[in-house]
C-alpha cells in the first residue's frame, strides 16, 4: 500500500493515506464510462436531432438532449484524467486545461441534477395535473427557456470554483478541490453548493415521485405504456441519486472536514477511510454519464421503435446479402435436408 500526505489536495498535512488507490480505481472507472458515455449520449443526441417532430422534438426530449450534451462535454475530458492517474498524478496539459477539466466535472454533475429535476417535474405535472400542464408545459418554447435557466443556474454555482487554484506550484498536479491554504473558504462554498445544487433538487424530486407513485397506484385507467415509462423513470432517477449523487456529496464534504482536522493535528483511521471512500464516490459520480442515456429510451415514445427499425433493416440487408451468395444458398439447401420435421417446425 502506497502512502502519501493527502495527495491531490495540496500539501502540508501529515496523515498518510493510500494514494495509489485512486490511481488504480479511477482510471478503470473512467475507461468504462468513456465508451458507454460516448456511444449512449452520441446515439441519444443523434435521435434527438434526426427524430420526428412529434417524437424527438417534444418538450421532454429537449431536456434530455441538454442532459446528453452535458454528459458529452464531461466524457471528452476523461482521457486526460486517465493519462493523469496512470502517470502517477503527473499533469502534462497545462493549468488552464486542468481548471477546465475539473470544472466540467462539476458542471456535468449539477447540470445532470438540474435537468433530472426538470424532467421529474415535467412527468409529475403530466401525470398528477395533466389538464393544467397541457397548455403551459407542452410547448417546446417552455422547455427551451427552462433549459437556458438551468444552464445559467448551474454555471452560477460552478463559476466560484474557478477562483480556487487546481494545480500546485510546479504545475504537475491537477487537484480535484484546492490546496490547504484555501480550505477555510472552499469548505463553506461546497456546503452551500451541496444545499442548492443537490439537497433542494433531491427533496423536490422525492416529493414529486412520492405523489406520482401514489397516483399510479390509485389510477387503474391510465395508459399502460405511460404507467410503465413513468415507473421506469422513477426507478432510474432514484438509482442515479442513490449511487452517483448522494454518496459523492456526503464524502466530499467529509473529506474536506477531515483535511481541516488534519491541519489541526488530528490523524485517525477514520480520516484515512474517508479519503478512500471519497475516491470511490468520485468514480461513482462519473457513472451518471453512462447511465443517463437510458433516459432517451424511457422518455422517448419512438426511440425504441427507431432502434427496432434500424435492427430490422440491418437484418434485411444481411438476409439480402446472404441470399445473393450462391455458396451460402447451397449450404443452406444442404443443411436443410438433414433437418427433421420437428426441428424444421422449431425453426419456423
Amino acid at each position: 500500500m502506497a502512502a502519501a500526505t493527502w495527495p491531490g489536495n495540496g500539501s502540508g498535512a501529515l496523515c498518510p493515506v493510500d494514494a495509489a488507490f485512486a490511481q488504480r480505481f479511477l482510471p478503470a472507472v473512467y475507461l468504462t464510462v468513456i465508451p458507454l458515455g460516448l456511444v449512449g449520449n452520441g446515439l441519444g443526441l443523434w435521435h434527438f436531432c434526426t427524430g420526428h417532430r412529434q417524437g424527438a422534438r417534444q418538450p421532454l426530449s429537449l431536456l434530455v438532449g441538454n442532459l446528453g450534451l452535458a454528459d458529452l462535454l464531461y466524457v471528452s475530458t476523461l482521457p486526460f484524467l486517465v493519462s493523469y492517474y496512470l502517470r502517477g498524478r503527473v499533469w502534462l496539459f497545462g493549468q488552464g486545461w486542468c481548471q477546465t477539466t475539473r470544472s466540467l466535472f462539476h458542471l456535468n454533475l449539477y447540470a445532470s441534477i438540474g435537468f433530472l429535476t426538470c424532467i421529474s417535474i415535467h412527468r409529475y405535472l403530466g401525470i398528477v395535473h395533466p389538464l393544467k400542464a397541457r397548455g403551459r408545459c407542452q410547448g417546446a418554447a417552455s422547455s427551451l427557456w427552462l433549459s437556458v435557466a438551468v444552464w445559467a443556474w448551474v454555471i452560477a454555482q460552478v463559476a466560484p470554483d474557478l477562483a480556487f487554484s487546481k494545480t500546485d506550484d510546479t504545475g504537475t498536479r491537477c487537484h480535484d478541490t484546492t490546496g490547504h491554504n484555501k480550505l477555510d473558504v472552499y469548505l463553506p462554498y461546497t456546503l452551500a453548493v451541496t444545499v442548492t445544487g443537490f439537497i433542494i433538487p433531491f427533496l423536490i424530486i422525492l416529493g414529486c415521485y412520492c405523489h406520482v407513485v401514489f397516483v399510479l397506484c390509485r389510477n387503474d385507467t391510465m395508459d399502460l405504456e405511460l404507467r410503465r415509462r413513468s415507473i421506469r423513470l422513477v426507478v432510474l432517477v432514484m438509482v442515479l441519486f442513490s449511487i452517483c449523487f448522494l454518496p459523492y456529496h456526503i464524502f466530499r464534504n467529509l473529506n474536506l472536514l477531515s483535511r481541516v482536522w488534519q491541519l489541526q493535528g488530528f490523524c485517525t483511521q477514520a480520516s484515512k477511510n474517508i479519503y478512500v471512500s471519497y475516491q470511490v464516490t468520485r468514480g461513482l459520480a462519473s457513472l451518471n454519464s453512462a447511465l443517463n442515456p437510458l433516459l432517451y429510451v424511457i422518455t422517448g415514445k419512438d426511440c425504441m421503435s427507431r432502434i427496432r427499425s434500424i435492427r430490422q433493416r440491418a437484418r434485411q440487408q444481411l438476409g439480402t446479402t446472404f441470399s445473393r451468395n450462391p455458396s451460402c444458398q447451397a449450404d443452406q439447401r444442404k443443411g436443410g435436408t438433414i433437418l427433421s420435421k420437428e426441428e424444421a417446425s422449431n425453426v419456423l
